[in-house]
């Protein structure tokens, strides 16, 4: 393991802890369609995008906000279970473990995304008693899971491979999820609704950032497809290196701006490499 992969591990582990724990006491439906459902939520993964709510909200005094946290956990994971399957990227594994239609079949899998989904808006129901902040998050999860539709979309079909297209296919499948998760955290932690322009912002450059690195990380492997959708194979290395270090500056300038520079969340953009 790198030093960056271990210091992202350190920040990540207590969230970690705490999202698998709720995760586990969680009630599905009898059955494969249940089973299922444990079986993709359990399966590993670093929680990212639930241990970027509670950050947040730490980071703003108010620890426990659990709903949202496993609201961003659910729609997340139904779409690695729809992203998995052999009419989308066709992948037989997931985290080391065979993919969820291996186990239980296809119907059972889109069943499965389905009730993930469908638990992800009843989680963000139960969130708060705040009527008007739950509209807001379900405003934004409803635009934000959309635009993930329309990325995975653009990422199986895209027009072409130019910088623009494979720009835009990133901001909607991947940074799309992570907006959900700094304005949840922003939202339900009571922070001030008249900056969620600036929130978004930082999520959207923390998003970029995130996947860049990835992009980075996977390039020889996608050298050997070259019509993959990879900003790090369009523009080669050297800028992509670039294109990283000005996404996660532009974060860390949004979250001063919003009086969360010396938070974990900062420290987490520090650490985003390949």
């Amino acid at each position: 393991m790198t030093e960056t992969l271990q210091n992202i591990y350190e920040i990540l582990l207590p969230y970690q802890k705490t999202v698998e724990t709720h995760l586990a006491k969680h009630v599905w439906p009898a059955g494969s369609l249940g089973e299922a459902c444990r079986y993709a939520l359990t399966n590993g993964g670093k929680r990212f995008r639930p241990a970027i709510v509670l950050m947040i909200a730490n980071a703003l005094g108010k620890s426990e906000i659990i709903e949202p946290a496993l609201a961003i956990e659910y729609f997340h994971t139904a779409s690695l279970i729809a992203d998995d399957l052999p009419c989308m990227d066709d992948d037989n594994e997931r985290r080391g473990k065979p993919a969820l239609h291996r186990v239980y079949g296809e119907g059972v899998s889109l069943l499965a995304s389905y009730a993930l989904i469908a638990e992800g808006y009843a989680s963000i129901a139960r969130a708060s008693n705040d009527t008007n902040r739950v509209k807001m998050a379900l405003e934004n999860a409803s635009f934000n899971t959309l635009l993930a539709t329309e990325g995975q979309h653009l990422d199986l079909f895209p027009p072409d491979l130019e910088e623009k297209t494979i720009r835009s296919a990133l901001q909607k499948k991947t940074v799309s999820l992570f907006e959900i998760a700094f304005v949840f955290g922003w939202l339900f932690a009571d922070g001030d609704t008249n900056l969620l322009p600036k929130v978004k912002e930082a999520a959207h450059h923390f998003g970029m950032a995130f996947q860049i690195a990835d992009d980075i990380a996977d390039l020889k492997q996608d050298k050997k497809r070259p019509e993959t959708v990879n900003l790090a194979l369009k523009l080669g290395p050297e800028q992509a290196l670039k294109a990283l270090q000005k996404e996660k500056k532009s974060c860390l300038e949004a979250l001063e701006d919003l009086n969360l520079k010396s938070s974990e969340i900062a420290e987490l953009v520090e650490c985003l490499s390949f």
